[in-house]
């Protein structure tokens, strides 16, 4: 890969395949890392989806973008604008690099390009969530310079397994 990575809209003959992908990855997500059942994990990613954009690519404040190298798809980048604790930030609901490119810098790269993104709408501030088993986007994030604000965490009393 010889060319800058470039954000470019998702077209609308582009935008169910991306919808059908989001939704299972986040509904695998739950599952595997929040410890949920296969059914409510699937039922919830897709109540997220029905209510986060209720508008498909129309959703105000929501931009969903393909990343791009040298022309050809390589990811997926989706943000919002949200205000938080009175504060306007972008949220950025989901990066992706296709499976494909891994470890050639194109997270990274997605994680800049949003921060452009950001700034270009008079937004100083990102935010986003990690699932806690997610190690790798946690050293993309952190490398990059965000820090956790909060941390859940569970522990399941009918797992034999000690304590350390």
């Amino acid at each position: 890969m010889h060319s800058e990575p470039n954000l470019r809209p998702l077209r609308g003959d582009e935008y169910d395949a991306w919808r059908s992908a989001v939704t299972n990855g986040y509904a695998e997500q739950i599952e595997m890392l929040a410890d949920t059942p296969r059914a409510a994990a699937r039922a919830k990613a897709e109540a997220d989806m029905a209510t986060t954009l209720p508008q498909g690519l129309a959703t105000p404040g929501h931009w969903i973008f393909a990343l791009e190298v040298g022309g050809e798809r390589v990811g997926q980048l989706w943000l919002a604008e949200r205000t938080m604790d009175g504060r306007r930030v972008i949220y950025v609901y989901n990066v992706e690099v296709d499976e494909i490119h891994p470890g050639v810098g194109l997270g990274r790269a997605a994680m800049l390009l949003a921060e452009a993104q950001a700034l270009a709408r008079g937004i100083d501030r990102i935010e986003l969530n990690v699932f806690g088993g997610n190690a790798v986007a946690l050293g993309l994030y952190r490398s990059l310079g965000y820090v956790e604000r909060a941390i859940s965490m569970a522990k399941d009393l009918s797992d034999p397994a000690p304590a350390r």
